[in-house]
């Protein structure tokens, strides 16, 4: 797709695949993961027949649900993450720190200086936590001890088994990674390059969601998708140079292969994370908003907007309501509000009159 776009494991397939593992084992979920990458992947090449079912209104739903999804993340990450002491006063301080060096750069910063805010918050933010005692470095040696300076990755480690049952309840989540795919890319072009999406651009990174994802599989990992969190740093920097987030991949590469070079990278504390992403992650509900905004609030697109991000927002908030649901069902939709935003809203988009617009009585 030639954009800026960040890959990662997503959350999104953590249900079903803990539920496939546990129920059969890791290497059906493995052959579940392979073929279920390359649908998605095939969905991909055949973007262009299917292009009308994901229209703005569509995708603007997504993309502010995806914004709106990620605020609890920050606000967790800004407490301390998932500690016993969370919310503790060492970690709303170096929060704060973080979140005012962020914005303090973003205003006294001049010309290409303005876009390292993040960064200069990053660094200001783990010197502080390392004078508050809060840095681990303990993990690097136990990183040291159990893999070694180097690892390398081994070709399917586990032998894939192919279920039919399971390859389908896997297909549908990697329909609904597809849906936050588009979503991403979306923001992305939409937030840092100012312009809609192109379907060449939509078309490469499902495939390459898919297919990465199918590779992915083959060395016995989870799937791989365009993570949400990079669509905000790129509307919140406007970095979008394909060589700057290529750099940064190399980076991920290495810290791969030498694991202590990763476990240093995870000594940054949550709290840090949370200073900087917090308002990033604000930043992708405002590009939502402005995606919905360039459709035009008619009556058709505010019942869509209205009720699909209700329902996919509400439903998550009371995951109750699923107790007498399909466990498959259950799994894609209790905790991932997207997924019922983008099932309602394109079922509303392909059913609702083209012109719902209440007409002016005249005399």
């Amino acid at each position: 797709s030639k954009l800026p776009v960040v890959m990662g494991v997503s959350f999104t397939f953590v249900g079903s695949l803990s539920f496939i593992a546990s129920t059969y084992n890791y290497e059906t979920m493995i052959g579940a993961v392979i073929i279920g990458g390359i649908v998605e992947g095939l969905l991909g090449l055949s973007y262009k027949y299917w292009k009308k079912l994901i229209s703005p209104i569509v995708s603007a739903c997504v993309v502010t649900t995806i914004g709106f999804s990620l605020l609890p993340v920050g606000v967790r990450s800004f407490g301390g993450g998932y500690v016993k002491d969370f919310a503790s006063p060492k970690y709303i301080i170096v929060g704060l720190i973080t979140l005012l060096s962020c914005i303090l750069f973003n205003i006294f910063a001049k010309g290409y200086m303005k876009p390292l805010n993040v960064l200069f918050g990053l660094v200001v933010g783990y010197i502080v936590s390392i004078f508050m005692g809060i840095v681990d470095f303990n993990s690097l040696q136990n990183i040291i001890n159990q893999v070694g300076i180097v690892s390398l990755p081994k070709f399917l480690p586990y032998k894939p088994i192919f279920n039919f049952g399971t390859i389908v309840s896997v297909i549908i989540v990697f329909l609904v990674s597809a849906a936050e795919t588009i979503g991403d890319t979306s923001a992305v072009v939409s937030g840092g390059l100012s312009r809609d999406i192109t379907d060449e651009e939509v078309s490469g990174s499902l495939s390459c969601d898919g297919f990465v994802s199918a590779i992915s599989g083959c060395f016995g990992c989870a799937p791989i998708t365009s993570f949400s969190q990079n669509v905000g740093l790129i509307n919140m920097t406007k970095v979008v140079n394909r060589f700057t987030i290529m750099t940064g991949a190399l980076i991920l590469i290495i810290s791969g292969i030498i694991p202590p070079i990763g476990a240093l990278f995870s000594t940054l504390p949550q709290a840090v994370l949370g200073g900087c992403t917090i308002m990033m992650f604000g930043t992708i509900v405002v590009s939502g908003m402005g995606m919905i905004g360039k459709c035009g609030y008619t009556q058709r697109n505010t019942i869509i907007v209205a009720l699909s991000v209700s329902v996919g927002l509400g439903f998550t908030q009371v995951p109750e309501i699923f107790n007498f649901a399909p466990a498959i069902v259950k799994d894609i939709f209790s905790g991932n509000p997207v997924a019922g935003v983008f099932v309602i809203s394109m079922i509303l988009n392909l059913t609702l009159p083209k012109d719902m617009e209440i007409k002016k009585i005249t005399e």
